[in-house]
């Protein structure tokens, strides 16, 4: 039996970097037992003005993972087990290009992984953007989910979203920020 559950959270822009041409950033986070979870992130504000890539529609998935996406525009998911120390990284930028990495610890990198994403598409309008990710795994009920943004503006500012931020400076790596727990409704 299929069991699917599908929430939306509202990430909270970092204090310390204000955006100007973004007014709000989502997340529509869906789980199923038969498909995994995929990740819908989604833009509000003047798109024109976002470091992104033109055009819409299903993208071509870089065939190797990529450092640094998250110096410009880069939507980010962390992944681990309810009171575990070690964690996942998936970084999506909104070209096709991402990168995985495994961590054991609080910012300790055990190894980069080779987890390409099953899809990644994008919408866009003048107001809109969304990308649409599918991570590929399948991760047990009950996992804690960090999901964040950097949203870099034509102008150079740079914006960092997230469910939750730690004091201090923006840090998605914080346990903090693991603010999401999964969960399936109507599981039998």
């Amino acid at each position: 039996m299929s069991a699917h559950s599908s929430e939306r959270r509202q990430l909270i822009c970092h204090p310390g970097t204000p955006a100007r041409a973004v007014r709000s950033v989502a997340v529509e986070v869906s789980l199923s037992f038969d498909d995994g979870f995929a990740l819908r992130f989604l833009i509000d504000g003047a798109i024109a003005d976002l470091v992104l890539p033109d055009g819409e529609g299903e993208l071509v998935i870089a065939d190797s993972a990529t450092d640094g996406l998250w110096e410009s525009t880069c939507f980010e998911a962390f992944l681990t087990e309810e009171g575990q120390p070690d964690y996942t990284e998936f970084n999506y930028s909104p070209d096709g290009r991402w990168a995985c990495y495994q961590f054991d610890d609080y910012r300790s990198l055990l190894r980069s992984d080779q987890l390409a994403p099953w899809e990644i598409a994008a919408e866009r309008s003048e107001q809109s953007y969304a990308l649409r990710v599918e991570p590929g795994i399948f991760p047990d009920v009950g996992a804690k989910l960090g999901l964040s943004a950097v949203i870099e503006e034509r102008d150079g500012t740079k914006s960092y979203w997230a469910l939750a931020h730690p004091p201090g400076q923006p840090d998605f790596h914080h346990p903090d920020c693991f603010a999401l727990t999964l969960e399936a409704r109507g599981r039998a």
